[in-house]
């Protein structure tokens, strides 16, 4: 259908206007085929992301990092994926599992910069992972009565994230496959002010009390 269009549109103005349509109509095509051909509903492919994520963060032990994971956000319906405690400080991730055939983009600066997935804006999606974690750290700094700053990350599944790790509106955003790569570098970047183990684990204990598993 791409080349149709970009043929006839050619012929009727010329090849620029036909290379514009035959890309317009791939476009449509890709986003009509995933949202009629997926067979899995998004609930499913949010567990699996979970999932992944899970086995990940449970081979950081070793370097120094617990976590909480499907935790409830009181007086909301909102869930934190996964909660991350280490060196390196707090991290809420969300993972996020997007169909592979719509590439992943951003564009503008880092503190103004959009995330899209295919045409889709994702800019929701940055101020809802923001939002988490600001929840998770006035709870648990109420909890521990001292600041505690949680910061957001979004992990991603399917499609190929073609950056290491970048930071749009505040949140970390990398490819699931980087998710080990990605603590164990916090803690290379923040090594003059790591949490000791005492600290980390009174914030995860704090965290276990204030932010109970979601059902």
């Amino acid at each position: 259908m791409a080349l149709v269009a970009g043929v006839a549109v050619t012929i009727w103005q010329n090849w620029r206007w036909g290379v514009t349509a035959a890309a317009a109509v791939a476009i449509i095509d890709t986003i009509y085929q995933s949202k009629a051909m997926s067979p899995i509903p998004a609930d499913v492919l949010a567990i699996s992301a979970q999932r992944r994520t899970r086995r990940r963060i449970r081979l950081l032990r070793t370097a120094g990092y617990q976590a909480l994971h499907s935790r409830a956000i009181p007086g909301s319906d909102q869930v934190i994926d996964h909660l991350v405690i280490g060196p390196a400080g707090v991290f809420a991730v969300d993972s996020e599992r997007w169909d592979r055939r719509l590439p992943v983009r951003t564009t503008g600066a880092p503190s103004t910069g959009v995330l899209y997935h295919g045409p889709f804006s994702q800019s929701q999606r940055l101020a809802h992972a923001r939002w988490e974690a600001a929840q998770a750290g006035r709870l648990i700094g109420t909890e521990l009565r001292q600041t505690v700053n949680v910061r957001p990350a979004m992990v991603i599944y399917g499609p190929t994230v073609p950056w290491g790790v970048a930071t749009l509106r505040g949140v970390e955003v990398f490819s699931g496959k980087r998710v080990r790569k990605f603590f164990r570098s916090q803690n290379r970047a923040t090594r003059r002010q790591h949490l000791d183990e005492q600290e980390i684990e009174r914030i995860y204990e704090a965290a276990e009390r204030v932010l109970p598993p979601a059902r």
